[in-house]
């Protein structure tokens, strides 16, 4: 495995194969599998759980990791395109991501979306531009639209909960946040779903509808798969018999860029924080997902993250355990 970008790119088997690893190396431990290898960590973008994910996930395989941000370089690291650096930068990206690569044997990077222009951010521009400058293995860590260790993660924790792939009712849910915020989940937790064959439903307030490509391409995945995928912003009709609800907070499609706009459209949906009410029609066992970090109170409320319909730690532990059997297969040259 040279690059682990986009589940798109993997085969059913493959995604079996690697969720299969990732149980294994939990439950039989290899902890001299990596030795001597050595993980170079990229963060342009702020990070917690991916951060300390991969940095344990090293260090449980006997491997090695270090991490840069442009907030660590004594230099200070400018990104930006044709710029005349008489700033306070005194190093490019362009020179400092070969070098950092180069210092390990493989490389993951993450670079959020500018938000700016969704073309340029739907097109993966920026990462793309960052990827082209190594020749390692890499392992997109969060980009403009998509977030694989997350699926990866996320698929694995609906098979522990034996959620049903085809006939399992999935709702991807928009939740309110006081800030406009990246498409990456939303986008690959759907295309997830859907690719797993389940009956996927977006729920979400006009304005924040997801890109029409993004619906295209997990409606594809679903047929392929025996699932379906729908939208709507009826709560009562998504909720219905849903065996998951997984919320997100994301920004709106119809004012991409324009913070303003946005800032107006969701000061009016701050009751979109997902309670116990929510769960009226759903299955019994319904169960509530996140990526985290998640704001109590505003995107969920207490009673449902601390109760037992909350599998956000479990979720969060299997970025780990997945990232584990990324790591193993791309570094560890065996099954």
């Amino acid at each position: 495995m040279k690059t682990f970008n986009d589940l798109a790119e993997l085969s059913n088997e493959e995604i079996s194969a690697l969720l299969e690893l990732a149980d294994r190396l939990d439950k039989q431990p290899e902890p001299q599998a990596l030795q001597g290898k050595v993980l170079s960590l990229l963060f342009l973008s702020p990070s917690l759980r991916t951060l300390a994910s991969f940095q344990a996930a090293m260090t449980r395989l006997g491997g090695g990791s270090f991490v840069i941000s442009p907030d660590m370089s004594i230099h200070g690291l400018e990104t930006r395109p044709g710029i005349v650096m008489d700033g306070e930068a005194a190093e490019h990206i362009n020179e400092a991501v070969p070098v950092i690569a180069s210092y390990g044997d493989a490389i993951g990077i993450r670079a959020f979306a500018e938000r700016k222009n969704l073309e340029h951010d739907m097109a993966e521009t920026e990462f793309n531009s960052l990827t082209s400058l190594i020749d390692t293995p890499w392992i997109n860590m969060e980009s403009a639209m998509n977030h694989p260790c997350q699926n990866l993660a996320d698929w694995k924790t609906l098979d522990d909960l034996d959620v049903p792939a085809n006939g399992g009712k999935f709702v991807l849910s928009w939740a309110f946040h006081p800030k406009a915020l990246p498409l990456a989940v939303p986008a690959s937790t759907l295309y997830t779903a859907a690719r797993r064959g389940m009956d996927v439903t977006v729920l979400r307030p006009e304005g924040f509808e997801l890109p029409d490509a993004v619906m295209q391409r997990a409606r594809t995945a679903a047929e392929s798969a025996g699932g379906s995928v729908q939208e709507t912003d009826d709560r009562a009709d998504a909720m219905q018999d849903a065996h998951i609800i997984y919320a997100k907070s994301w920004t709106s499609t119809r004012h991409y860029g324009d913070r303003m706009n946005d800032q107006k459209l969701r000061n009016e949906l701050v009751d979109w924080c997902v309670d116990e009410a929510w769960f009226g029609n759903a299955q019994d066992d319904c169960r509530f997902m996140h990526c985290l970090p998640v704001r109590r109170g505003v995107v969920v409320s207490d009673a449902v993250l601390d109760g037992p319909r909350s599998v956000v730690i479990h979720e969060a532990r299997n970025r780990m355990l997945a990232q584990m059997a990324v790591l193993h297969r791309m570094l560890g040259g065996g099954q």
